[in-house]
């Protein structure tokens, strides 16, 4: 017995963690059919040993440890038609950011090449639209999504709703990913947004999904809603065939002049439960720390990289809202051993 202590104190935690994930019967299981109650239960497991469950998931899923880099530009800013309470860009919120001129085709270019020499894999342009216009600001989206790709990065697109035949363009422009986020639960969803609806979010992610195009969608949490709301969140998430290969877990940025401007900052834990338990639910899915990242300490964050997030917004912004800087998170995934592609890197 004492020559086995021996042993296993001298056994190295890599090695520990390798065994135990080949060994756990809680190890990588690929599921559709989550219900709510195994769901919420998951999110409310004590802490512990919810981050060591997600763990054992995603060191099997992500061999390596590796996080991937994306870059995230407004190309189009204000003045949207949507109603969303959380949102600086809506027409109906005092915050509305409107009035700053929209992007031209080479000067989104110039910005993707910069993500790409300061370390990104994935290059995502937002525009500020209820739904995909028709016309030279579609044609000028295809040429965007081409050069992003013909620079061999991923191109991500969020645009609001959109057509089938809109979808098949942009997959045939190369694009690799179509950002539609659900938000929150269906049943908190009209507190939150009263101008499109739940079902017609699901109906452009069939779209999406029909062209060929990845999915990237997930959620916000601390807009009121209950622990019941974000477990129902997930499992719609989670029941999706096949997964969203990128789910952004966000933490509300109460911007003045919005609805929800009055809401307290999310206890950085409850960051690290949604992240742990997206994992487990779609262990081989991005699960990526998106906004509200700013609001977090750096142990907050990595604490969230253990928990299963493996992916990040990096720059200086994130749409509208401040993001931390590249040297910061050069700093914190140095930090924390993950991997990251910072070769092109220049502190300044």
């Amino acid at each position: 017995m004492k020559d086995l202590r021996v042993k296993l104190l001298n056994i190295d935690l890599m090695t520990l963690l390798d065994s135990t994930k080949i060994t756990n019967a809680e190890a990588v299981v690929l599921r559709h059919n989550w219900s709510l109650s195994e769901v919420k239960d998951l999110l409310e497991k004590p802490l512990m040993d919810l981050v060591w469950h997600a763990q054992i998931v995603h060191r099997s899923a992500n061999p390596g440890y590796k996080v991937q880099l994306a870059s995230l530009l407004s190309v189009k800013t204000g003045g949207c038609e949507e109603d969303c309470s959380y949102c600086s860009q809506s027409m109906y919120n005092g915050s509305d950011v409107s009035g700053q001129p929209n992007l031209s085709i080479e000067p989104v270019l110039e910005r993707a090449k910069a993500a790409k020499e300061a370390g990104a894999d994935r290059f995502c342009m937002g525009w500020a639209w209820r739904e995909i216009r028709e016309g030279q600001p579609f044609e000028a989206m295809l040429a965007m999504v081409r050069g992003v790709r013909e620079l061999g990065m991923e191109a991500c697109v969020t645009a609001g709703m959109l057509t089938e035949n809109q979808a098949e363009r942009l997959a045939e422009a190369g694009l690799t990913s179509y950002n539609h986020n659900l938000d929150t639960s269906p049943e908190n969803y009209e507190n939150i947004i009263t101008t499109r609806t739940f079902q017609e979010r699901l109906e452009t992610l069939e779209r999406v999904r029909s062209a060929g195009i990845t999915l990237c969608c997930g959620g916000i949490i601390g807009m009121g809603e209950s622990v019941v709301d974000r477990a129902s969140l997930l499992k719609v998430l989670s029941t999706l065939d096949p997964h969203p290969e990128s789910v952004p877990i966000n933490a509300l940025v109460a911007v003045e002049g919005t609805p929800l401007e009055d809401l307290p900052a999310v206890d950085p834990l409850e960051m690290v439960r949604m992240v742990a338990t997206a994992r487990i639910l779609m262990p081989y899915s991005r699960v990526r720390l998106s906004a509200g990242r700013e609001q977090l300490s750096r142990e907050a964050q990595i604490l969230c990289l253990q928990a299963g997030a493996d992916s990040i917004f990096y720059g200086d912004s994130l749409l509208t809202t401040s993001n931390p800087d590249v040297v910061s998170d050069k700093e914190l995934l140095a930090q924390a051993g993950v991997q990251a592609n910072w070769d092109h890197i220049v502190d300044s």
